[in-house]
């Protein structure tokens, strides 16, 4: 072969192999992730994904969230975001018996990031996210699971999360409101001072806030025995007792 007729199957080669590169990248999907979204920051959310399943409830589209064996949790910005809820304004705290969805279950009312924050405050968002060049966050209708209770230690990692430890396994759960059963005499008492309210099973029987639960809890500098209610699936924490002795 010359010289010539070489180095022109080469441009060749190179010419059409570059032109197959955008071809071949825009025909490769954004990763998309679905699980439940909770707030880690101003327009910060963190997720772990999970597997779903489109299911038919009462002529409603759902999905059903299953954990997926050793996911880890990711933090995804959505400034900017393209965001659909299932409700039919984005202000509403439900869906108050009106549901907007399309054929993949997916939430069709268009909001800003702004509705994403109000949302995050209320509860944990099931979600599917889409990471392209655009974060397209569409609301999905999901059930949390069925609830928990555990005998456990806690620690604090934000004002909102913490650590719970049971029989050698750490899970972080979060919450936006909860119901505290305190041991103390007051609700803004330290842990487990002025103990005169617990049962005789130990647990703590005054009814305190979820405001008195951060403020406790961020005084302490070690893991502490507590009897918690929460929903593992979506990692959400209801209930916390605190425990006046080894109950």
């Amino acid at each position: 072969m010359s010289r010539t007729l070489a180095t022109a199957t080469l441009a060749a080669v190179l010419t059409t192999a570059l032109a197959a590169t955008p071809a071949t990248a825009a025909s490769t999907p954004p990763p998309v992730l679905y699980g439940f979204a909770w707030a880690d920051g101003a327009g910060t959310l963190r997720i772990t994904p999970a597997k779903a399943k489109l299911v038919k409830q009462y002529g409603v589209l759902r999905h059903r969230l299953t954990p997926i064996p050793g996911a880890k949790e990711r933090r995804i910005g959505y400034r900017g975001a393209d965001f659909r809820r299932v409700t039919a304004e984005c202000d509403l705290k439900e869906t108050e018996g009106v549901v907007k969805v399309d054929k993949k279950g997916l939430g069709t009312t268009r909001c800003a990031d702004g509705d994403l924050t109000f949302a995050l405050r209320l509860d944990p968002v099931p979600v599917r996210v889409s990471l392209g060049a655009t974060t397209r966050i569409h609301e999905l209708l999901a059930d949390q699971g069925d609830p928990t209770t555990a005998l456990g230690t806690i620690k604090r990692v934000t004002d909102t999360t913490l650590l719970f430890t049971r029989n050698g396994k750490t899970t972080k759960l979060g919450y936006t409101a909860l119901s505290f059963s305190r041991v103390t005499r007051k609700c803004g008492d330290r842990w487990l001072s002025n103990h005169v309210n617990a049962g005789r099973d130990g647990l703590g029987t005054k009814d305190c806030r979820t405001a008195d639960f951060t403020k406790a809890l961020k005084r302490l500098k070690y893991p502490v025995l507590a009897k918690v209610d929460h929903l593992p699936l979506s990692g959400n924490l209801i209930q916390v007792w605190e425990v006046f002795g080894d109950a």
